[in-house]
């Protein structure tokens, strides 16, 4: 079965993202096909490179990172709600004149035309809110 995922909760103050990464890891490990990961709303500071949790709990931005990149998964996050929300890449920050990106490796910005697109490939889209 190919899933999407749509996560709208933040890392931190809700279960959502961390629930999120397990299902991901469970159905991949199964055998199922993860086809896009789309973080929303609060769920875009999963992609910041300055998240940094206590030694002692779950990275979840790292742990999104790694899963990406050991099973080539494609992690979206949406644009208009990053930079609301002072998640940019290099692009973004330079266009809105910030010193300096912040977006993690294997994570983009993109639309929510992306979003539309994998409900429309995937046999699933599972949402995750807080």
């Amino acid at each position: 079965m190919i899933f999407s995922l749509l996560i709208t909760g933040a890392p931190y103050s809700s279960q959502s993202v961390a629930t999120a990464v397990q299902f991901a890891r469970e159905a991949l490990q199964q055998g199922h096909t993860l086809h896009r990961v789309f973080f929303y709303a609060d769920a875009v500071h999963t992609g910041s490179k300055l998240a940094t949790p206590p030694q002692d709990e779950m990275h979840i931005p790292n742990e999104w990172q790694q899963l990406a990149k050991d099973n080539d998964l494609d992690l979206v996050v949406c644009i208009a709600a990053a930079v609301r929300r002072g998640v940019l890449d290099e692009g973004e920050a330079k266009r809105h004149e910030k010193p300096a990106g912040n977006l993690q490796d294997n994570y983009q910005l993109s639309g929510l035309g992306q979003l539309v697109e994998a409900a429309m490939i995937s046999d699933r889209m599972i949402t995750f809110a807080p």
